[in-house]
């Protein structure tokens, strides 16, 4: 499918499909050669049954999609749940001890709180 193509998709306005007259679109569907295309890309190898169940599947996603994009949304605020709930957070504080002499009594070589290790690169 070409860039065109998508983005036809994705706008919910394949090549060919108009507009009525009182704004109502179509319903944006894709046919078979699409499908087959995006299949292509990626990468599923689809047989005749497959194909003809994929098309109307996904038609029916790009037209539920396409409703979507006709809804009002110029009054809608932006949200990060759909629920007006807090996140209960715990409280910041240390819970575990700070053991780092205790392992580093079993290390060959520590300086300064560091391990100290071969080079290996020359």
């Amino acid at each position: 499918m070409c860039a065109r193509a998508r983005r036809g998709v994705v706008r919910g306005r394949a090549e060919g499909v108009s507009r009525k007259k009182n704004e109502q679109e179509f319903p944006v569907s894709l046919d078979k050669e699409q499908v087959q295309q995006i299949a292509v890309l990626a990468r599923l190898r689809l047989d005749e049954d497959e194909l003809a169940e994929t098309v109307d599947k996904l038609s029916r996603i790009v037209d539920f999609v396409d409703q979507l994009a006709q809804a009002d949304t110029t009054d809608v605020v932006p949200m990060a749940h759909p629920l007006d709930v807090a996140q209960r957070l715990r409280p910041d504080a240390v819970t575990e001890t700070d053991d780092r002499d205790h392992f580093q009594e079993n290390a060959p070589s520590t300086q300064d709180g560091l391990y100290l290790v071969p080079k290996v690169i020359e």
